[in-house]
C-alpha cells in the first residue's frame, strides 16, 4: 500500500458541507449564550485530552517528517494556548464592557441616553489549517481556540499535509464538545479544497482565518470579499522578516550574530513564517567572513514533497538572478545567497520568501543605503534590528521597522513566537490581510467579536454583563473609568 493510499481521507461532499454549515449556524446563538464558565471548561478539557493522547505525536511524525521533540513542544504549546484562552474567557475582560449611564447634563449640549456596549460573537467561523504547525496552527490551534473562546462555532478546513492527524484531533474536539453539552454544530471539519471554498462562500459563515501561502491566501481573501455579503478574512500570507545589522554590531558581535542567524534559519528546516529570508549586513564586515567560515549547517527534512518543490522553485528564482551569488550551503544544508543593496533597490523582485532553510544576505555600503533599504520594505510580520542604542541609525531603523511590521525585535531573532497577552503576530499587507489583528496571543480573540451598544434598554432585557448588578462580575468601564 502506498503512502498516498494510507493517508487518504475522503473529500467532504457538497451535501456534507451544507449539513455542517447548517449545524454551525444553528449552534451560533446557543453557543454565544453559553455560560462563560462552560465555554472555558470546554477549552480546558480539549487541552487535557490532547495532552493525554499518545498517538498524536506518532501520527504527526508520520505525516509531516517533523522530529518528535519538535512536535512534542508544539503540542505543549497548543494545549497551553487552549488553557490561556480559557483564562481569558473566565476573566471576561475580552467583552470590553463599557457603560455610560444617562446624563441629562452631558456637556455636548444635549442629554446623553443610557448607553451600554459590549462585544458579541460574529457567528460561525471557518479556519483554514496550516501545514507547518500540525498542532498549533491546525485543527485545535490558535485560530480554533480563539474563535471558540469568542463564542463562535468553528468549521476547520483540514490541511492536506496531515489528514489522519487532523481527523484524530478533530475527533477529540468533537467528543469534548458533546461531553460538555455544547450545542451540536459548535465544531466541524471538512477535507478537500472544494469543500473549503464551499464553506468560505456559504452565506451562514461570518468570518475566516487562514495561515499559508500568499497565492492561496489571496485567492481565498478575494473570494471572501466577492461574496454578496463580504466577511472578515484574517489571512497570514507571507513575510521575508528582514534583519538589519548595523556596522557597529557587525564589528562587535560578528560570531554571535552569525551563529544566531544560522540557528534561526535552520530551525524546523526553515519552515516558519517568521524565518529571516533577508539579512542586511555591512559590506566587507567580519560578519560575512563569520558566515562563510561557519561550515555546512544541516537543514533537516522538509514537511512533504509539495513543500520541497516550492522551496526548490523559490531558491532557484532568487539564485537565478544575475546579481545573486552563493555564499555557502548545498543540498541538505542551509543555503546562504548574497547580493547587494544596490541590486535590491534597483530590482525588488530579488527579494522573495524561501519557505525552507535558505536566506539572502544583502550587503550595504553605507548608512544611506541601509536606511533606504529599510524604508522600502513591504508589509512584514517581523523586522529585526541588531545594533546598539548609541548607533546613529538606531532610531531611524526603528521608525522604518514600525511602519513595516507588526513585531519589531531588537538584538533578537524572530523565530519562536511567544503565546502571551502582549504578542502581535500580524502586519501590513502582504504579511496579512488584516494588519490591525493578531493570530497569536490573547488579543487574537478580538478577530471574532464585534461591538454592540444597547441604548435605553430595560435592565432585565440586557445581556447579564451589562446589567446594573453585574451578576457575572465582569470587568467594566463606567463613565470611562474602571473601578479599582
Amino acid at each position: 500500500m502506498t503512502r498516498t493510499e494510507i493517508d487518504a481521507v475522503p473529500d467532504t461532499t457538497p451535501e456534507q458541507v451544507a449539513e455542517l454549515v447548517a449545524a454551525a449556524a444553528a449552534a451560533a446563538t446557543p453557543w454565544a449564550a453559553t455560560d462563560l464558565a462552560v465555554r472555558a471548561d470546554v477549552l480546558e478539557r480539549i487541552a487535557a485530552r490532547l495532552d493525554a493522547t499518545d498517538e498524536l505525536i506518532a501520527l504527526a511524525a508520520a505525516e509531516t517528517r517533523l522530529p518528535e521533540p519538535s512536535l512534542t513542544r508544539e503540542l505543549t504549546r497548543t494545549s497551553f494556548q487552549l488553557r490561556l484562552f480559557a483564562q481569558v474567557v473566565t476573566d471576561g475582560g475580552f467583552l470590553d464592557v463599557r457603560i455610560d449611564p444617562a446624563d441629562p447634563q452631558w456637556p455636548m449640549g444635549v442629554p446623553r441616553p443610557d448607553l451600554r456596549r459590549m462585544n458579541v460573537p460574529l457567528g460561525p467561523v471557518v479556519n483554514f489549517a496550516a501545514s507547518n504547525f500540525p498542532f498549533a496552527f491546525s485543527v485545535a490551534g490558535g485560530d480554533t481556540a480563539s474563535a471558540l473562546a469568542a463564542g463562535c462555532p468553528v468549521i476547520v478546513k483540514a490541511n492536506p499535509g496531515h489528514p489522519r492527524l487532523s481527523r484524530a484531533v478533530g475527533r477529540i474536539v468533537g467528543e469534548v464538545i458533546a461531553e460538555c453539552g455544547a450545542p451540536a454544530g459548535t465544531f466541524g471539519m471538512v477535507f478537500g479544497r472544494d469543500a473549503g471554498v464551499g464553506v468560505l462562500t456559504h452565506p451562514s459563515i461570518a468570518a475566516a482565518a487562514f495561515t499559508g501561502s500568499t497565492a492561496g491566501g489571496r485567492a481565498l481573501f478575494d473570494l471572501a470579499c466577492r461574496r454578496p455579503r463580504p466577511i472578515p478574512f484574517y489571512g497570514e500570507l507571507g513575510s521575508v522578516n528582514p534583519v538589519f545589522v548595523t556596522a557597529d554590531a557587525a564589528r562587535a558581535r560578528a560570531d554571535e550574530i552569525a551563529s544566531g542567524l544560522l540557528a534561526s534559519v535552520s530551525f524546523n528546516a526553515g519552515q516558519l513564517c517568521t524565518k529571516p529570508n533577508l539579512v542586511v549586513v555591512p559590506e566587507d564586515s567580519p560578519l560575512l567572513a563569520a558566515l562563510a567560515a561557519a561550515g555546512p549547517v544541516p537543514a533537516g527534512d522538509l514537511l512533504n514533497e509539495a513543500i520541497e518543490r516550492g522551496f526548490a522553485e523559490s531558491v532557484a528564482r532568487v539564485r537565478g538572478h544575475s546579481e545573486v551569488a552563493v555564499l555557502s550551503g548545498g543540498p541538505g544544508q542551509v543555503s546562504l545567497l548574497t547580493t547587494t543593496a544596490r541590486a535590491v533597490l534597483a530590482d525588488s523582485a530579488i527579494v522573495h520568501e524561501m519557505f525552507g532553510p535558505a536566506t539572502l544576505v544583502v550587503t550595504y555600503r553605507d548608512n544611506g543605503e541601509l536606511l533606504e533599504l529599510a524604508e522600502a520594505l513591504d508589509g512584514q510580520l517581523t523586522v529585526s534590528i541588531f545594533g546598539d542604542a548609541a548607533d546613529d541609525t538606531a532610531a531611524a531603523l526603528l521608525t522604518a521597522a514600525t511602519a513595516a511590521a507588526g513585531r519589531v525585535l531588537w538584538n533578537s531573532w524572530p523565530t519562536g513566537v511567544s503565546v502571551t497577552y502582549a504578542q502581535q503576530h500580524g502586519g501590513p499587507y502582504p504579511a496579512t490581510t488584516a494588519p490591525t489583528t493578531t493570530s497569536v496571543g490573547t488579543a487574537a480573540i478580538s478577530r471574532f467579536l464585534r461591538p454592540v451598544v444597547y441604548q435605553s434598554v430595560p435592565d432585565a432585557l440586557l445581556p447579564p454583563p451589562l446589567r446594573d448588578e453585574n451578576p457575572l462580575g465582569i470587568p467594566r468601564s463606567v463613565n470611562g473609568t474602571r473601578p479599582q
